[in-house]
């Protein structure tokens, strides 16, 4: 499977010993997202960043718009990560909160939000395969446009990362309807990796990743729930995107099983060790 050696994966709260355990999975370079979390300040982000950069992963922090509360804390935030992870990638989501700062949503922060200044070259925005609870289809792909045409007059190279699904003929259409709508940026494609089953229910109704918890309970998706007990992963999906060809698109894995895990399961796919 050659597309899924252009992996990345995503950590909610590394500690140093986790980062250590990674880069001892993870070949050197591999992308890691940082989350960002109500529980996780700016301070600790820098922290985790700068972690990542030191043992040779890419760190790549979340900015969640609407919970930035000032100009001033977001310069310091963004600051702090090209100083001392050098960092230039970001994923820019709206966040799931109401805005209290500048900041209403992901266009404003990029449109406003002086990314390119800060040395920064590059952004992911999310896509949702199965919609947005809040937002309506044709909102959402509105939105698509809007914020790479925004990223890309602030001279921003611009990708997608997707919300997590369960289920690959959704993925796939998804993908398809992209492409066909001019959509031509590259796709990081959110899948959750290595997990118990009902972590993964719980993840899913937190996400409200609708479609997929339907599938879900009602026991489909031999990769996914080949068995009640234990861990799954997202063999289904990858045997489907491999199978649809060249839609410039390679896994994000969410790591509700431990990043650790994720990165041996991410890496065990890409020597196409996975049977799907």
């Amino acid at each position: 499977m050659v597309f899924t050696q252009n992996f990345s994966l995503e950590a909610t709260r590394p500690s140093t010993a986790e980062i250590a355990a990674l880069a001892a999975v993870l070949p050197p370079g591999t992308p890691v997202y940082l989350t960002a979390v109500p529980t996780v300040d700016p301070r600790a982000q820098i922290d985790a960043a700068a972690g990542l950069r030191k043992v040779g992963l890419e760190p790549v922090a979340h900015l969640a718009a609407r919970r930035i509360a000032s100009a001033d804390q977001l310069y310091g935030l963004l600051s702090g990560l090209r100083a001392e992870a050098d960092m230039k990638r970001l994923l820019v989501i709206g966040g799931d909160v109401d805005s209290t700062g500048p900041f209403a949503d992901a266009l404003a922060l990029i449109q406003n939000g002086g990314l390119r200044q800060h040395g920064f070259e590059e952004i992911g925005i999310g896509g949702y395969p199965e919609g947005h609870p809040k937002i309506p289809l044709r909102r959402s792909e509105a939105a698509l446009d809007q914020k790479i045409a925004a990223a890309r007059a602030a001279g921003l190279r611009v990708f997608i990362v997707s919300q997590f699904s369960f289920l690959p003929e959704r993925v796939v259409t998804w993908l398809k309807q992209l492409r066909a709508c001019g959509i031509a940026v590259p796709v990081k494609v959110g899948m959750a990796g290595p997990a118990s089953v009902a972590g993964l229910l719980r993840y899913a109704k937190r996400c409200g990743v609708s479609a997929s918890l339907r599938g879900l309970m009602a026991g489909t998706g031999r990769g996914l729930i080949g068995q009640v007990a234990g861990f799954a992963g997202p063999d289904d999906i990858l045997a489907a995107l491999e199978a649809a060809g060249d839609l410039d698109a390679s896994p994000h894995y969410f790591s509700f099983g431990g990043a650790v895990e994720t990165a041996r399961y991410a890496c065990e796919a890409a020597a196409g060790r996975i049977a799907a």
